[in-house]
Parts: structure tokens; sequence; C-alpha cells
């Protein structure tokens, strides 16, 4: 079994690629950054690129999946174009690399409340690239809405703030269905999703991504 990783150096995704790499049923592990990691490992082949030069890459996009775990903030993207373009852009290109290459199972990281209808610009720009993957027609597509994430040793503030809030607001009964979520539980779910959910369109709110990850 072979496995594309979009965004592997990220909380989420290098939590999947640390469980990609020890799972036995997975023989390669691609990922495509722009620049080298860390990590080496004997199933693992890094490609740096420049996701700009999409006909540079398109090509090495093949195998059994791809999970797309692309993603940055708009302070750190330095404004709603540069996050459109990371966000919306780069993995939709890499979707339909992936689909014009036969792979035929699609796994998408999105966000809770995402919708193409939203006046909110994160929230729209996550509807959108869902609507633009969902018209690819994958045999098999997973798209996950997870609420905030915990990232290990995060040292974004407004991920600070907002987790302590939210997490008091739960304790007085309030925005249960925004709990926090530990980046490895997300990355736990997604795996399982791959390895076992039927083929079709399949989308997960918080709950069911937790009751996946959870599974045995």
């Amino acid at each position: 079994m072979k496995i594309n990783i979009i965004g592997a150096t990220g909380a989420t995704g290098s939590e999947l690629l640390t469980l990609a790499l020890q799972d036995q049923a997975i023989s390669e592990v691609h990922v495509f950054v722009r620049r080298e990691i860390e990590i080496t490992h004997p199933k693992l082949k890094v490609h740096i690129i420049n996701f700009d030069a999409t006909e540079s890459w398109a090509n090495l996009v093949s195998g059994d999946a791809l999970f797309s775990c692309l993603g940055t903030t708009l302070r750190d993207a330095g404004g709603k174009d540069a996050q459109w373009k990371v966000d919306y852009e780069y993995q939709l290109a890499f979707a339909m690399a992936a689909k014009q290459n036969g792979i035929d199972n699609y796994l998408l990281i999105s966000s809770a409340g995402a919708s193409s209808s939203s006046k909110i610009f994160y929230a729209r720009m996550k509807g959108e690239l869902e609507d633009e993957v969902k018209a690819l027609n994958f045999e098999k597509c997973t798209i996950f809405r997870p609420p905030l994430l915990l990232r290990p040793e995060t040292e974004r503030m407004g991920e600070k703030i907002a987790s302590k809030v939210i997490h008091f607001l739960n304790k007085i009964g309030l925005l249960k269905s925004q709990q926090p979520m530990p980046v490895d539980l997300l990355a736990k779910a997604m795996l399982k999703a791959h390895k076992h959910l039927s083929t079709g369109f399949n989308s997960y709110e918080q709950s069911e991504i937790r009751e996946l990850a959870n599974e045995n």
C-alpha cells in the first residue's frame, strides 16, 4: 500500500506520518514538502517541490491514497490571498493530480462550520474546497471537519487562549460540540478511515471523528 501526504510537517500531518511509518500494511509513504525534513525511514520518500510549479510534481502523486493535511493561518500566511493559495489552490491542485493519476482514495482535513455559502472567509474557503474535491468523484472521499485542534507545545497565542476559553465553557456545559481535539486523535481517525471505510463519500464531524479514532 502506497500513500501520499501533503502537510506532513504540520501538527496533524506529522502525527499521521509517524503512524503511517509504523503501519505494516503501508509499504511506501511519499511526502511533498518545501524543504528537507529531519525524519528518515526506509519506507519514506521525501519530494522537495515548488508547490506553484504543478507540472514538476503532478506525475509523482500516485498510489493508493492522498492525505491532504496542508493548511496555514491567516497570520502565518500574511493575508487572505496567501492563505487561499495554501489552503485552497495547492490542495485542489494535488487532488486533481491524484484523480488524474488514478488514486481512488482521498482524505481531506477541512474545518468545523465549513460551507461555501458562509460569510466567514475561512469557513467559505474550506467549504469551496470541499465542493471542488467532491466534484472530482473519487471512488472513496473522506472529509474531516474537526474543531479547534490541540497542537503539542503550540506557540500560537491565539490557539492557547481559544483552547482555555473553550475548555472553560465546556466545564459549564457550553460548546460541547466544539471541544478541542488533539491532533494525534485526528491522525488516528484518518488512517482508520483510509484502511476500513467503504467506498463513496464520507464526512466526519467532531463526535464522529472521536468515535472512529477509538474504534478497535
